[in-house]
């Protein structure tokens, strides 16, 4: 009677640590998918910023036109970035406490970055949360470095490439200027904004909702939930892609407002023109990491072609602004490292102290992020602070008014 008793305590207990389990995977995805959707509204303005500061479109249908685009990759896309980022942390080191103090960090930083509307990377943000769980789990061991290579070449490579594509855009669209004597309000280039922001929208889908897709595949690999041969590529469930591709377009509706401000109009003055030559660079750059398999930072991408449309364009950028932008970059890396690396020694703590700390940690950030979107600019905020399209046309250099800002051609 004994041993029955004793292997009927057992099974008890082994069926408890499987409900225990499960319920952390379904809370973790849970945070995944806010992940998603933080990156989805802070990395709305990509494409947003660019139709909504030359109005092109109106602010508010900016953000569905941008969301279409965004899950609408879910039906073209394989999943490579997303195996890059599954693979940040060695396989048997990624269990749900790495993933939840790397999802933990990357939503700090986002909602940070994003209250002072500073364009930073979520999916740097992201990374560095993996790198600084996986050190805190199984010290540099537990890294793939090889994973991690990728995405620090593309913090400086591919903002260079999106400056000088939109830099060399810019002269491009300034001779077809020249040859079919268009303004540089015309409606030829108001389309071309809109399928290049088309374009955009689809690439910030296509590379940023992966990223949530390999964190999510990571967890489900790390419990069991998910089988993957050695050596082989993730094979991604369809209700991972559905939720994530779905949880970024949610969160570009919403519109992160403060980095929609700040790239449409603080980097440089935008005009329809130089919003074609904006998008193309950022387009280029995203594209172009997407097909390697490479998670770039669409902000990176899209914040740089803004840059060198300005540029490019002759109106300039504000140093100051574009300064303090890249400061953002360089240390969003060390700040997501620390911060996972933090929150993942406090799920170790011993016995109560661990749940007692967790519980802590999310009830404040979650408080200030609820008080932050409560507080939030919105759109009508930013819309009161575009100029009209007149007052744009006084922004051009001289040599822009000799060629004639004429009525839309």
């Amino acid at each position: 009677m004994g041993i029955l008793e004793s292997l009927v305590d057992l099974v008890s207990s082994e069926r408890e640590h499987v409900n225990l389990t499960l319920a952390a995977v379904i809370a973790v995805v849970a945070l995944a998918l806010v992940f998603d959707f933080t990156n989805g509204f802070h990395d709305a303005a990509n494409s947003v910023s660019t139709v909504v500061a030359t109005r092109v479109l109106p602010a508010k249908w900016a953000v569905w036109f941008s969301a279409f685009f965004n899950f609408a990759a879910l039906f073209v896309v394989g999943t490579a970035v997303a195996n890059t980022v599954a693979k940040t942390v060695k396989p048997g080191n990624e269990g749900i406490a790495v993933v939840f103090a790397a999802l933990f960090a990357a939503i700090i930083w986002n909602y940070t970055t994003w209250w002072l509307g500073m364009p930073s990377s979520s999916s740097h943000a992201l990374i560095g949360g993996l790198v600084g769980a996986g050190l805190a789990a199984g010290g540099s061991h537990a890294i793939n470095w090889a994973s991690v290579k990728k995405t620090g070449y593309a913090i400086v490579i591919s903002p260079l490439v999106a400056f000088a594509i939109a830099l060399l855009a810019m002269f491009l669209i300034a001779g077809l200027r020249k040859l079919f004597h268009l303004a540089d309000n015309a409606k030829t280039f108001k389309g071309l904004q809109l399928v290049s922001a088309g374009a955009v929208s689809f690439g910030h889908g296509a590379n940023d909702a992966q990223k949530t897709i390999g964190v999510i595949a990571a967890l489900l690999a790390s419990t069991g939930h998910l089988s993957v041969a050695a050596g082989s590529s993730l094979v991604v469930p369809l209700w991972v892609k559905i939720c994530a591709y779905g949880a970024i377009a949610l969160g570009t509706v919403w519109g992160g407002w403060k980095i929609i401000e700040t790239m449409g109009l603080k980097i440089t003055t935008l005009h329809p023109a130089s919003g074609v030559a904006a998008n193309i660079g950022a387009v280029s750059a995203i594209f172009g990491a997407t097909g390697l398999g490479i998670p770039i930072s669409t902000t990176h991408a899209a914040a740089s072609s803004v840059a060198g449309a300005g540029v490019g364009s002759g109106v300039g950028i504000n140093l100051r602004v574009v300064g303090g932008m890249v400061l953002s970059w360089i240390v969003t890396l060390p700040t997501t490292i620390a911060l996972a690396f933090i929150t993942f020694k406090v799920t170790r703590l011993p016995g109560a102290f661990a749940w007692v700390g967790i519980g802590a940690l999310v009830l404040v950030v979650g408080v200030a992020i609820i008080w932050a979107m409560r507080h939030a600019i919105t759109a009508e905020d930013v819309i009161a602070e575009i100029p009209p399209e007149e007052e744009l046309a006084k922004t051009l250099p001289a040599h822009i008014h000799l060629e004639g800002h004429g009525p839309a051609a």
